[in-house]
């Protein structure tokens, strides 16, 4: 197998015909089948059906696009940069980001690109944790803010800060501002809580926690919005930081309180995939976010340790 191959195959899968393909990439037919069916005996399994009007990738077919993807971006991007002057700092960084960083950094983060690094695109991709580090692993994201990602061979990831996490609601609900609460009185109250999978792992990595806390929500969702909306309503409360619902505390809408017996925390990670090879783009973009997070931490609009 070689990236000529890999690319082809490619193509024949995003062009769903052959012809299509060859058209695309100015080559014959002939010769486009000639590697597809090469490819397909190096692996011992066909990776299309063939139908009268193209083809439909199987299952392997699927599993290697992925892949092959994957592997051509990451060419592409290693001979873009390579080909730039060393002193350029330039090209297309996507970043991932849960909701709490993009309030903290988000807006710095882009005021600091546009000033320092005007040739680099920069996209910003929000969403739950758990729903960010499944965009890094299809390589939709080059960067991501994870909070407690699971330990995984293909990611690399930083320990940047961790914060305590509080009980947050209205006073009639969880009682009077800022006095402690154990957890076991967690289980009394009307919780809401992120829906099962990797987006709650951000909010409890205890896994036997976590299912307990599940168990006796009254409410879960995967949607920030949808929650802070159920929290002015009075429909319960939630576990969080307190940057997860800063509007709604620092208008007196929603109290918090510490949570004790135990102390419950989360860590942010910056990770990247152990297969891609980061771009200086990429490594300017990555540097910049440890420092805005960090600066905002010390200047304490961040209320978390840093690691």
């Amino acid at each position: 197998m070689d990236s000529r191959q890999l690319r082809y195959f490619a193509t024949i899968y995003e062009e769903g015909a052959v012809s299509r393909a060859a058209e695309r990439q100015r080559v014959a037919v002939s010769a486009l089948s000639h590697h597809l069916a090469n490819l397909e005996a190096e692996l011992g399994q066909p990776l299309f059906e063939r139908k009268p009007r193209g083809v439909q990738p199987t299952a392997a077919g699927e599993r290697l696009y992925r892949h092959a993807r994957s592997i051509l971006d990451a060419m592409d991007d290693a001979v873009a940069d390579l080909r730039r002057e060393n002193t350029e700092i330039a090209g297309e960084v996507v970043i991932g980001m849960a909701h709490s960083a993009v309030r903290a950094v988000g807006v710095e983060l882009f005021s600091r690109v546009l000033s320092d690094l005007p040739k680099v695109r920069l996209s910003l991709s929000e969403s739950l944790s758990g729903a960010t580090l499944m965009h890094l692993m299809a390589s939709e994201v080059d960067l991501a803010l994870v909070y407690n990602p699971p330990t995984d061979p293909s990611l690399k990831t930083e320990a940047i800060l961790e914060e305590r996490m509080v009980c947050i609601g209205k006073p009639e609900i969880i009682g009077p501002a800022d006095a402690p609460l154990r957890v076991e009185e967690l289980f009394g109250l009307p919780l809401i809580l992120l829906r099962q999978g990797l987006s709650a792992r951000a909010l409890v990595d205890d896994t036997a926690l976590l299912k307990k806390l599940e168990r006796h929500a009254r409410l879960q969702m995967n949607s920030v919005q949808a929650i802070g909306g159920c929290l002015a309503a009075g429909l319960g409360c939630a576990i969080g930081t307190p940057l997860f619902m800063s509007e709604l505390l620092n208008d007196g809408t929603l109290v918090a309180r510490p949570i004790i017996e135990p102390e419950l925390t989360r860590r942010l990670y910056l990770c990247e995939r152990t297969d891609r090879r980061p771009t200086f783009a990429h490594e300017a973009i990555r540097d910049l976010v440890l420092e805005l997070i960090r600066d905002t931490v010390r200047a304490n609009r961040w209320d978390a340790k840093l690691i």
